[in-house]
Formats: C-alpha cells, structure tokens, sequence
C-alpha cells in the first residue's frame, strides 16, 4: 500500500496544495492553542522533548511496515537540517510567550510571516508578486497590526516575539520551495522531530544547570522553569500534540512544494480563523473589538 501524499513530489498541483494546506493549518491551530493550554503543565523543553520521541517512534513504525527507510534519507540534507533549524527556532519564539500574551495576538504575530514570504520570495525564488497577491498581503499585515495593537497600554515585548517566529517560518518556506522540492514529506517531518528532540534536551540541560534569577523564572517558567514530574495528563497531551504536528507538517510540507509559496501565503490567513475556533472551545475566549477588526481584515486578505 503506498501513500502518494508521502512521496517525493514532481510537478505543481496548486488545487491539491490549497485542500492540504487548508487541513494542515486546521490541524496546527489546535496544535498550538493545546501547546497554550499546557504552558501551566510543563515547560517548553520538556514538551519539545515528549512531543518529538513520539513522532519519530510514529515515523520509524511506519517507515518499517509501510514506506522503507530509504524514504527517510534526505536527497539534500544540508538544505533539510537548515530548514529544521529555522523551524526549531520559530517555535522557540512562537511559543516562548505564549502564557504572557493572548491568542489572538500568537496567531496574529506568526501570520506576519507571509509578508516576509512575499518580500523574500521575489528576490530568491524569482517568482512574479502581482498586484493582487500585494494587495492581499496589504490588508493581512494591517489586520496583523490591529491585532496586535503595539499602541496600547497593556503592549508587552513578548508580543513581539511571535512576529520574529514568523521571520523565522519564512526562510524556512523558502528553504522548502527553493531547496527541499523533491523530498518526501515523511523525511522533513522525520529530520525537523530529531533536530526538536536536540532542541529539547539541549534547552532541559541548560536549563537544569543555569541559575537564573527567580523573578525571570517565577514569570516566564515555561521556558526557564525546572524539568517537572512527567504526569499521564502530560503525556496524553504530548501524544496528541505529536499526531497533530505529524499530520499538520506533512499536509503544510506538501502543499508549498506543489504551488508557489507566495501564492499560498495569503490563503494560509485562514489558520488565524481556525485559531480564534479552538481559542473559544478550549479556553472560553474570543477576540477583543480591535483583534476582532483585525481577524475580518486578515479574512478579507484570505478570500
């Protein structure tokens, strides 16, 4: 039995690429508003850590019945471990904050990066930006904007570190589009969980062994907080999270190998929606008036 989905891509198919982005992006937000939810749990090293012994136990069980090893060998590994890296960074940004600021402001900061697509995709992947893409963008980084709302009283730094992960998830789609065009998507899912499962222990020891002053651990013990007893809650949490992003980074892998990442860009607004969804089941909350104005115009940049 053989997936078409898992195998090394050939040609465009931008009306595939649309439906798999779509279901990827589905899948992400809940992801990610689960990763929120379980900032008072665990830490962001130990989630790393859980969530990518899980996904790689998962990749090598189905490499071993189903697709072979082989699929698993990167054909440019330099270019696969750059993107990973740019990937484990963005996540380190992205959900670094994530207890400080509300979620509609971590959607809202990541979904600047289709302007940083756009920008860079010009230059390095020689693709024509036409007026309609600009002017798309135009209104999704107002609409980001908005969301954020940099002028308030209550604007914290932390605010901005979802828009650097989004700088971060940009080279990495370039590095997919320009480079990684031929691997399976099975690979880059396998490679990014080793380089995450590096993240992770690496962050766990640093962590264990630095001193950091109490306040800065005491507000931010998500990322600076000790390795905490491993609960069946927290493991539960993990394992879903690990299918989620499994089946998230295939559907997304695929989908910007097999259309033009600027193309795509704008109609991945749509995460932000799904986003608000799993905010106001899991946590009860919906957007304030202002990120309200902003979600419509990052709607409107979508359609």
């Amino acid at each position: 039995m053989k997936f078409k989905i898992l195998d090394r891509p050939t040609e465009d198919k931008p009306k595939i690429a649309l439906m798999l982005l779509l279901l990827g992006v589905f899948t992400l937000a809940f992801q990610d508003i689960l990763v929120k939810f379980l900032t008072s749990y665990t830490t962001f090293w130990q989630f790393q850590t859980i969530r990518s012994i899980v996904i790689l136990c998962i990749i090598i069980l189905f490499a071993l019945k189903i697709t072979g090893f082989k699929i698993l060998v990167p054909q440019n590994p330099s270019a696969v471990l750059a993107r990973s890296v740019m990937l484990a960074i963005c996540m380190f940004f992205f959900f670094g904050g994530a207890s400080h600021i509300t979620a509609a402001q971590m959607g809202a900061g990541l979904y600047t990066y289709p302007l940083f697509v756009t920008i860079l995709a010009a230059p390095l992947l020689h693709e024509k930006i036409g007026l309609y893409r600009l002017v798309a963008l135009v209104f999704g980084f107002i609409g980001s904007v908005v969301l954020l709302n940099p002028f308030s009283d209550k604007f914290s730094l932390f605010q901005i570190m979802p828009i650097i992960a989004g700088l971060f998830y940009a080279i990495n789609i370039i590095i997919l589009r320009k480079y990684c065009r031929t691997e399976s998507p099975l690979t880059l899912v396998f490679v990014i969980s080793i380089v995450f499962l590096l993240f992770g222990i690496s962050g766990s020891v640093v962590v264990s062994v630095s001193e950091f002053d109490q306040d800065i651990q005491a507000s931010t013990p998500f990322l600076f907080g000790k390795w905490p007893i491993i609960t069946s809650f927290i493991l539960l949490c993990c394992l879903a999270a690990a299918c989620l992003n499994l089946l998230g980074n295939i559907c997304l892998s695929r989908a910007y190998q097999t259309a033009e990442s600027s193309w795509l860009a704008p109609l991945d607004f749509s995460y932000l929606l799904f986003f608000t969804i799993w905010a106001k089941i899991i946590f009860g909350t919906l957007p304030s008036r202002f990120e309200t104005i902003g979600m419509i115009l990052i709607i409107f940049a979508g359609i």
